[in-house]
């Protein structure tokens, strides 16, 4: 069954079945050695015959690296959109992959940010990753004028043996838009294939751009035959190619080039053609199973209908997952099964290689060992323990530009609630930082959600941040802090996604924070009234005046006043009706306002999973510091119906989870009272109400 034109991603045991299936994917293939053979040149051409480039798959099995030894991958990327290609790409060598890995990555400052986040909350053993900074690479090849629509950033292979450590012998590299259908030590096998004087491996071009009889006067660069495909998978011998000058080498055949010919039209594939072309040598052909291409004008069915067991899937058109070939059901679906496969899977132990553990992984082994499965609040404490894998800016974005009275609203939420941010977006038309729970199959749902939504496509201000899912409990706060963290504007509104501003909000509290003169010295947390409506549609008021008139006629209610009315009693809603300035308000037990805060304001105390006192903490700790509560007379905020979550239906049904919420509290208190002392005695009273609400 399709889900709207696209095939059904497969779950894990489906993955199985359809991996397996690879390894016997045939369109007229022939066994040898009892394994799938690798297929020939297309075409059969002369490099076809030469030492090496048809070697079966049962010599490259024997001459597999060691079970230890460590294997080196570059890839070049740069921005949000790559960094999403990259987890898809590196989920696939991880499902496989039997041998340590090192990653190169050539990043630009919004993909570092990014992956960097993500990797080091992977948290996945036996993987290390380095980082080079792409925008100091790009004056070595700005001078290349190029049309391909990867733009400088398509050049950057040819510096690599230049900025890779210069220790490092050999790298595989590997473009984005990449699919591993086997181990890539197999790939790393092929290095010993190479001659002495071989100092690249390549797949040959599996179309006939270099024949130049594509279309009337096409000119392309020179090439040997078809020429080879370096926009996937090269294999590079960096200590030989130092010794060969491969840089003078490049740049000269580059300049002498482009005497006639105006500009490169597939970027780096272009110049190492033109370099083999000169030097034919310098190339060690490889099987074409390890580059399939699926361009526009592929020829790559030659290739797999001679050989069965493929290796690796290369996307190669601009269109992507959208190219059209009469095969490209399968492929797509072998993309799609690795986009949605829960990444979590992948941490696995390397038994019997000795190696350094991620940053922080034996602590938390130790901590969780520590912990009595029996106890009645496991889950709560394995919860906390959690680290969860981070996906920032999971969507392209557009920072705000500077502005000092700025505000970012901060919310989060999971799958179940996707459905408001339509109407969030409609309400507030500034900066947005949202992190949202979800598993990687759902992240792919909100991609195409998103897409598919004219107002929310339209948002380039909006940071979206995928924390995905693990664990039975709601990491509500780690999510909080995890948008908070992300903001980028001088203030935060620390919202919840089931509430809709007024629709004047966001610029009231621009000009709000203008006039109180909000400074860095002053530490003040603006308070945002909350209201409800039990209706599913809301006529929604345009003024204070109209809220006033829906609260007379009971369509609105102050927020959650017949259920937790302490949660916001304090904010004064009789004085609120007739203020038009800001008023002072003082803490009181379990208070739990909505409020506007410095983005460098205390972040969120983590313990507090699932519901309960999660937002009230967070208040205790601003009065603790010495916040002042300052409520805005034409302020507000809506909260909309919604199904119940799963955390309060057990919240309310279960005495053993309210237990393990008192517990929490309890610790949250012996915490304050040794961090502030004896001036957090009067939080002591907040202890002795009954549970409530987050």
């Amino acid at each position: 069954m399709l889900r709207r034109g696209r095939p059904r991603a497969l779950g894990a045991a489906a993955l199985l079945l359809l991996l397996l299936l690879i390894g016997f994917f045939q369109f007229g293939g022939d066994l040898e050695c009892g394994r799938l053979r690798g297929a020939p040149a297309l075409d059969r051409d002369p490099q076809g015959d030469r030492p090496g480039h048809n070697r079966s798959a049962c010599v490259q099995e024997r001459q597999l690296p060691r079970k230890c030894e460590l294997l080196h991958v570059a890839i070049v990327c740069a921005g949000q959109n790559s960094s999403r290609d990259v987890a898809t790409l590196v989920k696939s060598m991880l499902f496989y992959r039997k041998n340590p890995l090192r990653l190169h990555l050539v990043t630009d400052a919004v993909a570092r940010n990014v992956l960097e986040t993500l990797f080091h909350t992977w948290m996945v053993p036996a993987v290390w990753v380095s980082f080079y900074d792409a925008d100091e690479l790009k004056p070595q090849v700005s001078w290349i004028p190029n049309k391909h629509y990867s733009g400088l950033y398509g050049l950057l292979k040819l510096v690599l043996p230049g900025i890779l450590p210069p220790d490092l012998a050999r790298v595989i590299v590997l473009d984005t838009d990449v699919t591993f259908a086997s181990d890539i030590a197999e790939l790393w096998a092929l290095f010993a294939h190479f001659s002495d004087k071989q100092v690249i491996g390549l797949v040959e071009n599996q179309s006939d751009w270099y024949l130049g009889n594509l279309w009337k006067n096409h000119r392309p660069w020179p090439a040997l035959g078809r020429g080879f495909n370096t926009a996937g998978v090269i294999l590079l011998q960096l200590d030989r190619l130092q010794q060969a000058g491969w840089e003078q080498m490049w740049k000269l055949t580059a300049k002498r080039e482009l005497l006639t010919l105006p500009a490169t039209s597939l970027a780096d594939q272009d110049i190492f053609n033109a370099v083999i072309k000169e030097h034919p040598g310098l190339v060690q052909p490889l099987p074409c199973v390890w580059n399939v291409q699926l361009s526009d004008h592929t020829l790559a069915e030659r290739c797999y209908s001679q050989a069965s067991d493929l290796k690796v899937i290369h996307w190669n058109s601009p269109k992507k997952l959208r190219v059209k070939n009469k095969h490209v059901e399968f492929f797509r679906n072998l993309y799609l099964t690795f986009q949605e496969y829960d990444g979590n899977l992948l941490r696995r132990e390397f038994f019997g290689c000795p190696s350094q553990p991620p940053s922080g992984a034996e602590q938390l082994q130790q901590a969780l060992a520590q912990l009595d499965e029996e106890d009645a609040c496991f889950e709560f404490q394995q919860q906390q323990l959690t680290v969860h894998r981070v996906h920032l800016t999971f969507l392209p974005h557009k920072p705000p530009p500077p502005r000092p009275h700025d505000v970012t609203l901060v919310a989060q939420l999971s799958m179940d609630r996707l459905q408001m941010l339509e109407a969030l977006c409609s309400h507030w038309p500034g900066p947005m930082s949202l992190a949202l729970y979800l598993t990687d199959a759902e992240a792919q749902q909100f991609l195409h959600f998103v897409e598919a939504s004219a107002v929310l496509s339209a948002r380039q201000d909006v940071a979206y941040h995928v924390v995905y899912r693990e664990g039975p409990l709601y990491p509500v706060n780690q999510l909080r802090n995890v948008a908070l963290a992300q903001a980028l504007t001088p203030y935060v509104f620390l919202s919840d996604i089931d509430f809709l501003p007024a629709y004047s909000l966001y610029s009231y509290l621009r000009a709000s924070i203008e006039q109180l003169e909000l400074g860095s010295q002053r530490k003040v947390a603006l308070v945002v009234p909350a209201f409800e409506t039990l209706h599913y549609r809301l006529s929604f008021p345009r003024s204070k005046a109209e809220l006033l008139a829906l609260l007379d006629a009971g369509t609105l209610y102050t927020f959650r006043y017949h259920v937790w009315p302490q949660g916001h009693a304090p904010t004064d809603y009789a004085r609120w009706r007739k203020a038009q300035a800001p008023y002072r308000v003082q803490w009181a037990a379990d208070y739990e306002p909505y409020v506007v805060v410095p983005r460098d304001c205390p972040r969120y105390d983590p313990r507090f999973v699932g519901f309960g006192w999660n937002k009230v903490a967070h208040v205790v700790e601003l009065d603790a510091q010495e916040y002042e509560f300052l409520v805005l007379p034409e302020a507000f905020t809506i909260h909309l119906p919604h199904a119940p979550s799963l955390d309060i239906s057990r919240f309310r049904s279960s005495p053993s989870y309210r237990d393990c919420l008192q517990t929490l509290k309890d610790e949250f208190h012996q915490d304050l009272s040794r961090h502030y002392g004896a001036a957090a005695l009067k939080y002591l009273t907040a202890l002795q109400q009954p549970q409530g609400p987050a």
